[in-house]
C-alpha cells in the first residue's frame, strides 16, 4: 500500500452501527461526470440522487432519481438537498451565496463554500494561491486598457485574458498581443475586470488528481500529461512520460498542499504548465476543478481506485483507497462529436478489432466539438497504447473509416 496519512475514524450520521440504509449522496449537475460516479456508487451500495437541467441529460438517462432543477435557483436546489446525507457537484457553478445558506441550515456540502469558490472564481484563487507562495503566472485583475496595458509593459505581449467566472474548455480564454484586441472583452466586462495572465513558456500540460477526506486523509494518483487542442483536452497519458521524479513529487506536494490549505473534500485536480528551462525545469499552477476531472478519467481501468469512487470515500468521510496505477501505461482519449458517423455502429469495428480497449459513451448527441466520450488503454507499451486509443476514439467520432 502507498503511504496515506492516518485517519481519526469518526462515524458520520449514514454509518451508525446497525444502520442498513446506504448514504444518499446528491450532486448537482447531470453530465458525464455525475454518470461515471453512478457506476462507483453502485459498487459501494450509495444511492447517488443528482440535480439534472434536462430530464435527458446524461446523468439522468441511468441515474432514477434525477429530479429536474436549475442549479441557479434556491428553492430547486434547497429542495434537492433536503434528501440527501451530503451534497456535492458535477460542475462548479452553483452560487455559493447559496451554498453558504445550505450549510448554515445544516446541510453537508462538500467541497463547502469557502473551498468551492476557488474553483469559481479565477482572480480569488490566483489571489490565494499567490499568497500561499505556490507557483502560478504573473497576474493581475484589470478593468481597462489602461491597467492592461501597463501589465503588459511589465509582463511582456502577448498577455492571455480570462474571465474570472465562467469559463472552461476554453472559452473565457483569449490571447491578445495589444491593448486593442481587448477592448471588446473589457467593455463586455464591465467594471467586474478581467484576470490578465503572462504567457507561460512550457514544455507540456500536466495534471495533479489528489483527493480529500474531511478527516485530512488525502491520497494522490500519478501525475498525468495532458494534450490540449483548442482549449479542448484530447488526450491523458498516465503517468506523465519522462516527468523527472523530484519535479513529479512537487508537482504532487503541489497539489495536496493546496486541498489542505483551501480545506477541500472530495477529489481536486490540479492543472499545471511544465515550464521550459534548464535540466527539468519547474510547474506552475494554471487552474483548479474541484470535482471528478477529465484528466482522471483513466482512472476507471487504470488505477486500484478510480476518481469516481474516491470523491464518494471523501465525500462520506470513509477511508480513501489505493490510487496506485495498475499498468506501466493508461492512454485516454476523448471523443469528440464530429457530427459524422453512427457513434454505436463503430462499436462493432473498435471492439472487433481491439477487445481490450475501454469506451465510455455518455449519451450525448455528437454535436461538433462536443465531448461525447472517451476510450481508455492500458498496457506496457506507451505507443501502442496511444495509438490504439487514438484510433477508437477517432473511429467513433467519424473521423476515420478503417
Amino acid at each position: 500500500m502507498p503511504d496515506l496519512a492516518p485517519v481519526e475514524l469518526r462515524p458520520e450520521p449514514w454509518i451508525e452501527a446497525g444502520s442498513e440504509a446506504g448514504p444518499v449522496v446528491g450532486m448537482v449537475g447531470g453530465g458525464q461526470l455525475a454518470r461515471m460516479t453512478q457506476q462507483a456508487a453502485i459498487a459501494l451500495g450509495v444511492r447517488l440522487r443528482v440535480l439534472a437541467a434536462t430530464a435527458d441529460d446524461s446523468a439522468a438517462q441511468v441515474v432514477p432519481d434525477a429530479p429536474v432543477g436549475d442549479h441557479r435557483d434556491a428553492a430547486a436546489v434547497t429542495a434537492f438537498a433536503g434528501g440527501c446525507d451530503v451534497l456535492t457537484f458535477d460542475h462548479e457553478h452553483v452560487p455559493a451565496r447559496l451554498l453558504e445558506r445550505l450549510v448554515t441550515e445544516g446541510v453537508t456540502v462538500r467541497p463547502g463554500p469557502e473551498a468551492l469558490v476557488h474553483a469559481q472564481d479565477k482572480a480569488l484563487m490566483r489571489q490565494r494561491l499567490s499568497s500561499l507562495e505556490v507557483p502560478c503566472p504573473r497576474w493581475r485583475v484589470v478593468g481597462d486598457v489602461r491597467d492592461l496595458a501597463g501589465f503588459g509593459d511589465e509582463v511582456g505581449w502577448p498577455l492571455v485574458l480570462k474571465t474570472p467566472r465562467g469559463g472552461y474548455d476554453g472559452k473565457g480564454v483569449l490571447v491578445v498581443d495589444g491593448p486593442a484586441q481587448a477592448r471588446p472583452w473589457l467593455d463586455r466586462a464591465g467594471g467586474a475586470g478581467l484576470l490578465a495572465e503572462e504567457l507561460v513558456d512550457f514544455r507540456r500540460e500536466l495534471a495533479v488528481l489528489v483527493a480529500r477526506a474531511a478527516t485530512g486523509q488525502a491520497a494522490a494518483w500519478p501525475v498525468v500529461e495532458t494534450v490540449q487542442a483548442g482549449g479542448i483536452c484530447r488526450e491523458v497519458v498516465a503517468p506523465a512520460p519522462g516527468l523527472d521524479p523530484a519535479l513529479a513529487a512537487r508537482a504532487t506536494e503541489i497539489g495536496l498542499r493546496i486541498a489542505g490549505e483551501l480545506g477541500v473534500v472530495g477529489v481536486l485536480a490540479v492543472e499545471m504548465f511544465h515550464t521550459a528551462g534548464a535540466g527539468a525545469g519547474g510547474v506552475v499552477v494554471n487552474e483548479l476543478a474541484m470535482r471528478p476531472h477529465n484528466s482522471g478519467h483513466w482512472t476507471i481501468e487504470g488505477a486500484t481506485t478510480s476518481q469516481f469512487e474516491q470523491h464518494l470515500r471523501a465525500v462520506l468521510d470513509l477511508p480513501l483507497g489505493d490510487p496506485r496505477a495498475r499498468s506501466p501505461w493508461a492512454v485516454m482519449v476523448n471523443v469528440l462529436g464530429t457530427g459524422r458517423g453512427a457513434v454505436h455502429r463503430a462499436l462493432l469495428h473498435v471492439m472487433a478489432r481491439d477487445p481490450s480497449a475501454k469506451v465510455h459513451l455518455y449519451g450525448k448527441p455528437a454535436r461538433p466539438g462536443r465531448k461525447i466520450g472517451h476510450v481508455t488503454v492500458c498496457g506496457d507499451d506507451l505507443a501502442d497504447c496511444r495509438e490504439r486509443a487514438r484510433h477508437a476514439a477517432e473511429f467513433i467520432a467519424g473521423t476515420i473509416e478503417e
